[in-house]
């Protein structure tokens, strides 16, 4: 079943049946009014995630992207609407675009000092968001000059290059124990085996904090992959971590090198934990590319041009700015939605939630503002 609601989601969630849906997974407005978004000036409020709470059956979890500026704000007013935060999912990328301001250049214009040419920026496409897609912003898109100039403050800037989204993980209260709560709700827990990190081949991670296999323990630092979490060892895979990362070289450089090391040639597909043949998080092709990096342990592509376009009628292009990736989408769905459940997306933008509830065998409710938007959703989603 498959419900798109064109409305405002306060509104339309007022018409959803109390306990009724199984999971939340969402991408709301950051609050950061990027490009000059209405819909963006704020993040959602107290009283809109109290009708998500509401909707949502006890025990159901919430996931919910947030901005690395206001994830403070999103975080807040999820707890204050009455939801335990359990965790944070941290969204890699090394597609942002800085948006600092050049003070060395900003000095020099209020002085009249000269700046010398050092180069040119070729004329580009636009501006990348974080998920890959090109937002339409105009600053680059002809050639111009790169200069340099001689003040004290050259090359100081105000904000470093956004790489991050943090997820806010919640859940909603329950009575009683989790396995009570499973058995009446369905809700409750996470899928751990469906969302495991396949092995290919290699040994599985063996004992309580051992390292990954083939990874010197002296090169593993805070925050990289390093043993099973405490957990038994799993044939199926690694247990799944709160990382994900988009397998750009930036982020990848950051990994060590683990057992079996990089290789050419075409890499080979990693079977899903749960045997569908489809490819999951943290699973790339094989040997080659991402192959002897421990990167692979947590990769999900950004969002490809065909991604974002595909099931648009007539050649027709996505203008939503921040199309999330359908295969990151589809992981978190699968994470906290138990088999043939309901996702609500109370912001669905350009539709990626749906698009991977389809390809994951849920049930989808879908509410968008903008009825540009919605229509993209409609035919992204449709087109599966």
């Amino acid at each position: 079943m498959i419900n798109l609601i064109n409305d405002d989601c306060l509104s339309a969630m007022k018409e959803i049946k109390d306990n009724s849906v199984d999971s939340i997974v969402t991408d709301p407005p950051y609050g950061l009014s990027f490009m000059g978004k209405k819909w963006d000036y704020d993040v959602p409020s107290v009283e809109i995630w109290q009708e998500a709470m509401r909707v949502l059956k006890p025990g159901g979890h919430l996931l919910s992207f947030a901005g690395s500026r206001t994830y403070h704000r999103m975080a807040v007013n999820i707890e204050d609407a009455g939801f335990e935060i359990r965790d944070q999912i941290m969204w890699v990328y090394g597609s942002g675009f800085p948006k600092s301001h050049n003070i060395g250049k900003a000095v020099d214009k209020l002085q009249g000092n000269e700046r010398e040419s050092i180069g040119v920026t070729p004329a580009g496409k636009g501006i990348k968001s974080g998920g890959g897609n090109y937002v339409g912003r105009t600053e680059y898109a002809e050639e111009h000059d790169i200069t340099k100039g001689t003040s004290e403050w050259e090359g100081w800037g105000t904000a470093l290059k956004p790489a991050h989204e943090p997820i806010v993980v919640a859940r909603k209260p329950f009575k009683g124990t989790v396995a009570n709560n499973v058995l009446e709700w369905g809700t409750g827990g996470i899928n751990i085996d469906g969302c495991r990190v396949g092995l290919n081949g290699e040994k599985p991670p063996t004992g309580s904090g051992n390292p990954v296999q083939g990874v010197d323990p002296k090169a593993i630092q805070p925050g990289r992959s390093g043993g099973n979490g405490g957990n038994e060892t799993n044939p199926h895979g690694r247990f799944p971590a709160n990382f994900i990362h988009d397998g750009s070289d930036e982020v990848v450089e950051l990994f060590p090198e683990t057992a079996p090391s990089r290789k050419g040639g075409k890499g080979k597909p990693i079977p899903r934990a749960d045997n569908k043949a489809e490819e999951t998080i943290s699973e790339r092709g094989g040997y080659n590319d991402l192959g002897g990096s421990a990167s692979r342990f947590f990769y999900c592509p950004k969002a490809s041009k065909k991604d974002r376009n595909e099931g648009l009628p007539n050649g027709q292009t996505s203008t939503h700015p921040t199309v999330k990736p359908t295969k990151l989408m589809q992981y978190l769905v699968r994470l906290v939605t138990p088999k043939e459940g309901t996702v609500l997306d109370p912001f669905m933008g350009s539709g990626s939630t749906g698009k991977a509830c389809v390809k994951e065998g849920f049930d989808f409710i879908g509410i968008e503002m903008d009825e540009e938007y919605c229509k993209i959703a409609q035919a992204r989603i449709g087109d599966n």
